[in-house]
């Protein structure tokens, strides 16, 4: 009994944590690494860097997303899950955030006291414009969103059509 307890809670923790979209899905010859300390996106293939794009974030402090409204964007690797074109921000690419990782890093934060005990870890990050006529937020690397990326609305839409869904997404301080 207790054997068979173990093996199904180790069983739970290996699905649980263990991301299969990527590799299921995944047929992308593109990856992109967001860091956070120089505000960029850079764009890779399998031949190396095609290009840099300025990005801003949610807030000033670019440490790792802890909860819900914190303001702060995720970091390890992701994968790009969806696209659509947005009403508000020109384009958005959905992250599949939060991952198994993230949602144990979240759990043993909230055991240490670090997150509050009533937070949620929150999702809905992504890859997105900026409101209309208001570019300069990039310009003046002004962070504004919410824990996502954002781009120039031109950038927004040249990404979108580079890259497919199932792309890598590293995001790093």
């Amino acid at each position: 009994m207790n054997r068979t307890l173990n093996l199904l809670m180790l069983a739970t923790v290996f699905l649980g944590t263990t991301s299969f979209y990527t590799a299921l899905y995944s047929k992308s010859n593109y990856y992109m690494v967001v860091n956070k300390t120089n505000l960029e996106l850079k764009v890779y293939d399998n031949e190396g860097w095609l290009i840099t794009y300025p990005i801003v974030l949610g807030n000033d402090n670019i440490g790792d997303k802890l909860y819900e409204g914190d303001r702060k964007t995720p970091e390890g690797t992701f994968t790009l899950v969806s696209k659509k074109v947005h009403s508000k921000w020109c384009r958005y690419m959905g992250i599949d955030y939060p991952t198994g990782a993230d949602i144990q890093k979240f759990n043993e934060r909230k055991q240490e006291g670090i997150i509050p005990p009533d937070a949620k870890i929150g999702g809905g990050i992504g890859i997105h414009g900026t409101w209309p006529h208001e570019e300069f937020a990039i310009d003046k690397y002004q962070n504004w969103t919410q824990g996502c990326v954002s781009l120039k609305n031109d950038h927004i839409k040249e990404l979108y059509e580079l890259v497919p869904v199932g792309t890598r997404v590293t995001i790093q301080e």
